[in-house]
């Protein structure tokens, strides 16, 4: 099992402190591989609104997110949202064991970043959708993401293929990724890592009891090659917690899997 909290300080913030220096940064290697390409025009209509019910961590803990409900842009034509945190050493390990990227670099200490915020129908999944935004997400929008999604062509590339499918612009998809992010109230044993085996089954498990509204069946830890993958959580447009079994469906069946450590 995974033992509780036992402390409210939590390193997340050092973390995204560390993120956040890199947007200053040149751009950091593409986490899918994929550079930005293509423009188009126009300006999607402004989205409706709603109360996120989400209650804001206490400044203390350093998860950088305000007290209370906040609004969040709410899309249309899709169903639900699945949020994809990666845990970035498993990630490194296969696709840049060299630390070249930011993301991957030693002494960068990334663990869960967002790989994406993926628009869903309850059968399926639309991609690559038409939308009134320009392809491309200009540095001056997508830097200040730097932080959760660690590099530019992650960033445009998640927008192409999900964030045109959202029904909203790329600066409200942008915050809501970001709205959803800090929605998630990481356990400490889980966000801090370490070369250790663990039950798929007791991460979400630990993850259910600190996400109060959030069941077993709303959330999938994914795995590859016996290390943890991702973790995916699905949230209602306005970033509740739900259900979503063909999500839970897809969720790592190891009995137990390696979680590699942060470096």
């Amino acid at each position: 099992m995974i033992a509780p909290r036992t402390a409210p300080v939590r390193r997340r913030a050092v973390r995204l402190a560390a993120l956040a220096l890199a947007a200053c940064l040149p751009l950091a290697v593409s986490g899918c591989g994929e550079e930005q390409a293509g423009a188009g025009g126009g300006k999607a209509e402004q989205p409706r609104t709603a109360a996120n019910t989400a209650t804001g961590k206490a400044a203390g803990n350093g998860a950088g997110r305000a007290g209370g409900p906040a609004a969040v842009p709410i899309g249309r034509g899709f169903d639900f949202y699945v949020l994809s945190l990666s845990w970035s050493p498993t990630w490194c390990m296969d696709n840049d064991a060299s630390g070249r990227s930011e993301q991957c670099r030693t002494g960068r200490n990334a663990g869960f970043i967002v790989h994406g915020l993926w628009p869903q129908n309850e059968r399926g999944h639309p991609e690559f959708c038409r939308t009134r935004e320009p392809d491309r997400v200009p540095s001056s929008l997508g830097r200040a993401y730097l932080d959760i999604i660690p590099s530019m062509g992650l960033i445009g590339h998640q927008w192409r293929k999900h964030g045109s499918c959202s029904g909203l612009s790329q600066a409200d998809y942008l915050a809501v990724a970001r709205a959803a992010f800090e929605r998630i109230d990481l356990p400490e044993a889980i966000e801090d890592g370490g070369s250790r085996r663990l039950d798929p089954a007791d991460i979400e498990a630990s993850l259910v009891a600190a996400n109060p509204g959030l069941g077993k069946r709303g959330i999938a830890v994914t795995c590859d090659d016996g290390r943890l993958d991702e973790i995916r959580i699905c949230l209602t447009p306005g970033l509740d917690f739900r259900d979503c079994p063909e999500v839970d469906r897809a969720a790592c069946r190891a009995r137990t899997i390696t979680q590699p450590p942060v470096r």
